[in-house]
Order: C-alpha cells, then structure tokens, then sequence
C-alpha cells in the first residue's frame, strides 16, 4: 500500500465549512463520491430528529437557525457563580431546547465519525472534532462575487436577491 493510501485509510472523516454560496456543499459531495464516503450533510438533520423525538421540520429548523449572541451569553453564565438570575421564563426552556439539540448533534457527529469514512458537511463538526488527528478539516471560502454568481445560477435569483441571501446567511 502507498504512503497516500496509508494516509486515507488512518483518516476517519473529513469535515467541510463554508461561505453560503461558496459551493462548499458541492465540493464535499464530489469528494465524498470520489472516494467512495458516505457524506453526511442534511442526514445529520434526520438522525437528530430521530434522537429529539421530533419531527425533521422542527429539527431543520433549528439546524438553519444559530443561537443568538444573547442566548449564548446566557448559556455560558450559567456556570459563573452565584448564579445569572433571568427575569423571563421562556429563556431557561429555550436554552435546554437548544442545548438538547446540541447534545445531540453532537452525538450524531461522534457516531458518524466512528463508523469512519464520511465527509461531513457543516453543523459545527470542525470545531467538535478540532482535537482528532484522525480528521481533516478544509474551508471553502469564495469572493463575494463569485458567490453572488453561484447562487444566482443555483436559486434561479437576480443579483441583488443572491447578494441579499447571502448576506442574510
């Protein structure tokens, strides 16, 4: 066997972030065809479901949704002590429901990643498997314009309604 293919063979996974609009998706799926990986990208959404007990729209949902500064600020004072008081009783309900749909994402990541050879396309999966030496991590950036371009050729969109997607993303 050669040293590349002893390589690939050591590699368990390799994860893809990208710009909207960058073609990351695509990239990562030709990859994963070209060396015969499974890619886990919108599956991801699916098996988190699953796992939540919920349904897929509820799940994708808030797959297409980041947590806000504001909650993400909440969620890391929950450790300072004494403990962050918040007036309103929606927010600890929001904040469990986004921290039990983090767990298991995250589980469904390790999983996907055990059973070795996937290309993983997203959800954070860089950032949970930074410490693995097992894993590749590659982020596709384009300019502004190229991205502009791609979108209007993917969504059927004009240019000031690609420019607005993707700034919105």
């Amino acid at each position: 066997m050669s040293e590349e293919h002893k390589a690939i063979a050591q590699m368990r996974a390799i994860t893809f972030s990208r710009e909207y609009g960058s073609g990351g998706g695509e990239i990562a799926a030709r990859l994963a065809q070209h060396l015969g990986w499974r890619l886990i990208d919108h599956e991801v959404v699916v098996r988190v479901a699953r796992e939540l007990g919920v349904s897929e729209a509820d799940a994708a949902e808030r797959d297409e949704r980041t947590e806000s500064l504001f909650s993400r600020i909440l969620t890391s004072m929950q450790s300072i002590q004494p403990p962050v008081y918040v007036e309103s009783s929606v927010a600890p309900i929001l904040l469990t429901n986004e921290n039990d749909y983090r767990d298991a994402l995250n589980k469904v990541i390790k999983a996907a990643v055990k059973t070795g050879n996937v290309v993983i396309v997203g959800r954070g999966s860089q950032v949970q498997l930074a410490q693995r030496r097992d894993v590749l991590h590659v982020r596709i950036i384009a300019s502004l314009e190229r991205r502009i371009q791609y979108v209007m050729s993917r969504e059927g969109l004009g240019q000031d309604a690609a420019r607005s997607r993707i700034l919105s993303k």
